[in-house]
């Protein structure tokens, strides 16, 4: 990309990122699940059953989410510490898109596992990292292993995307952007301080690929987990500190304006 060209694209997505990444932001969005709660403990949980369902219409994915919560009575890290095999049963009928019951109990029921064990889905996360990795790609395959330590339906493992087999991973990067990287406009919660937001890979799905495409930040066709790198690492030259707060931008430039 010329000097010039790859100026003109630095200029649009920042200004792309100052639009969007703002509080007005979050009501329409996932992420305003998570934003009911003050505590680390039940921003991770509602912030990851919310990520987890985040794909199709934003209506179903906002109105199937706080579902999950209030069935948790607004208290999820003391209902997944606490609650018994016949109270998990009160989501046996849920189902969103693809994700029905049968996967909402056993997600239920390995986060239960987790945080007997560890205080924090961070600490989990973190734990085997190897700080010079130059993204996090060996701590999710490390998280994601720890989640299926218990049986599992084996329909149940596609709902927890596994980049070493190729996936984006577009929610569990969106998960991971909610939690660790932090600004002053107060979108991203920044709550998993012992990570470094300049190793994160950003999400990628339909509307951020085909801006970054059109953009010339990506030129690998699919949108699988190399492409997520490429255009991350496309990212990193003009941020390299945080370089998916860029995010807000595809994504709004995709979502919101049809670019």
């Amino acid at each position: 990309m010329k000097p010039s060209v790859f100026g003109e694209v630095k200029a649009l997505l920042e200004e792309k990122v100052e639009q969007f990444n703002q509080l007005s932001f979050i009501r329409q969005d996932p992420i305003s699940v998570p934003h009911l709660f003050s505590k680390k403990q039940d921003i991770e949980i509602a912030g990851f059953l919310a990520a987890t369902i985040a794909w199709g219409q934003r209506p179903t994915i906002l109105k199937n989410a706080n579902w999950l919560v209030k069935q948790m009575d607004l208290d999820p890290h003391a209902f997944i510490l606490h609650h018994s095999v016949s109270e998990r049963e009160r989501f046996v009928k849920f189902v969103h898109r693809t994700f029905n019951g049968t996967d909402c109990m056993f997600f239920l029921e390995s986060l239960q596992n987790i945080y007997i064990q560890y205080s924090s889905l961070e600490d989990l996360f973190l734990e085997k990292d190897d700080t010079s990795n130059t993204d996090y790609l060996h701590s999710i395959m490390n998280w994601r292993a720890f989640f299926f330590t218990i049986p599992s339906p084996c329909r149940t493992q596609k709902h927890f995307s596994n980049p070493s087999q190729g996936s984006a991973a577009k929610r569990v990067n969106m998960f991971l952007r909610w939690m660790i990287r932090a600004d002053s406009h107060g979108v991203d919660f920044g709550i998993w301080k012992k990570a470094n937001p300049s190793r994160l890979i950003c999400p990628l799905d339909v509307h951020s690929g085909r801006v970054a495409r059109k953009l010339k930040l990506l030129t690998r066709p699919a949108n699988d987990w190399k492409a997520a790198i490429e255009l991350t690492e496309a990212l990193r030259k003009m941020d390299s500190v945080d370089p998916v707060k860029y995010d807000f931008a595809l994504f709004g430039l995709g979502a919101f304006e049809r670019f």
